[in-house]
């Protein structure tokens, strides 16, 4: 083999060695950027899953829950709908709709304390909200479960 047949050989050779290095090359860059959406995917559906964490708790830290908090949250939790199946969106309005309960029977009870209204009823007042707060209790484990398949970072 001569200099000129070997360097027209290796000429032959480079074209596709060089669009096999660029086929590597994008193949690479393509998983990358999949494994980064994947990841921007999971921060923004564990932000939501700590805001509800973090709404329950506040719940059961504080007995109650006021309506400006439980609006904050609500908004901080608006993409649910985008970020997961329908069955967080319904449990986020579940949480919004016990909280609201909540908030209004303790501003209710608050409100009867301190004008004392002969028709207000303290027991069943104390009942209702007894039954709010034990549905926030019971939250945790419900809560992890509902989240639990969004949030598995797969290896």
């Amino acid at each position: 083999m001569t200099v000129d047949e070997a360097i027209r050989l290796f000429s032959a050779l480079l074209t596709p060695l060089i669009a096999i290095v660029a086929t590597y090359i994008a193949w690479q860059q393509w998983k990358t950027n999949r494994q980064k959406l994947a990841l921007d995917l999971y921060e923004r559906r564990l932000h939501i899953y700590q805001e509800v964490r973090k709404t329950l708790g506040l719940v059961m830290r504080d007995g109650s829950i006021s309506l400006q908090i439980l609006l904050e949250f609500y908004s901080s939790v608006s993409e649910a709908h985008f970020l997961f199946g329908p069955e967080i969106a319904e449990y986020i309005d579940e949480i919004y709709k016990h909280g609201t309960e909540l908030g209004l029977l303790t501003e209710e009870r608050e409100e009867n304390q301190k004008h004392r209204q002969d028709d207000y009823d303290f027991k069943k007042a104390a009942a209702q909200i007894h039954l709010e707060l034990a549905w926030f209790v019971h939250q945790s484990e419900p809560a992890r479960e509902k989240f639990k398949k969004y949030l598995r970072l797969s290896a």
